[in-house]
């Protein structure tokens, strides 16, 4: 992707540069990192944060205010699984797939949701309003199995749970 069509994004990115609340946002985090590379994965978050993800032609124009290179960017935005390189719906639902939320039927959570929503891993529901998405391991395997829905960590889910969070 780093060849011709960066060379395209760099282009469009005059056509989506940041905004001026975005600019401010990340302006404001740079005090609190050493240099501008440690600031990156903040400067995304803020921009997805604001459009809800993070596209090529974003990507692009965090790296240019950054003055890094686009692919080291995108080295950071692709190895963090909570910034998202492709649209998501409004709330994302990570379900944890790690060992101890298997055993404790993480895999029964997953299947709920895709038949409720009638998706499929990292597809939007038709409304919008959906995504579901795999997470390694939520630090909370005591109270497996577990999903994060947007920031917020739910617990002891079963089938019901699954229910009762989509009905809201």
């Amino acid at each position: 992707m780093w060849t011709g069509e960066m060379k395209e994004q760099k282009q469009q990115s005059a056509s989506e540069s940041l905004t001026a609340a975005e600019i401010s946002e990340i302006s404001a985090e740079m005090g609190h990192y050493p240099d501008k590379a440690a600031v990156s994965i903040e400067a995304l978050k803020i921009v997805q944060k604001h459009r809800g993800w993070v596209s090529d032609a974003s990507l692009v124009a965090v790296a240019e205010y950054l003055q890094l290179a686009p692919a080291q960017l995108e080295a950071v935005a692709t190895f963090y699984n909570m910034i998202y390189r492709q649209p998501v719906g409004k709330t994302v639902i990570h379900y944890c797939d790690s060992v101890t939320c298997w055993i404790m039927g993480s895999d029964r959570i997953r299947d709920k949701l895709c038949r409720r929503l009638n998706v499929e891993l990292g597809e939007i529901s038709a409304d919008g309003e959906y995504t579901v998405l795999p997470a390694v391991c939520l630090g909370a395997c005591d109270r497996a199995p577990v999903a994060l829905v947007n920031e917020e960590l739910r617990l002891d889910l079963d089938e019901d749970a699954v229910d009762k969070l989509l009905d809201r």
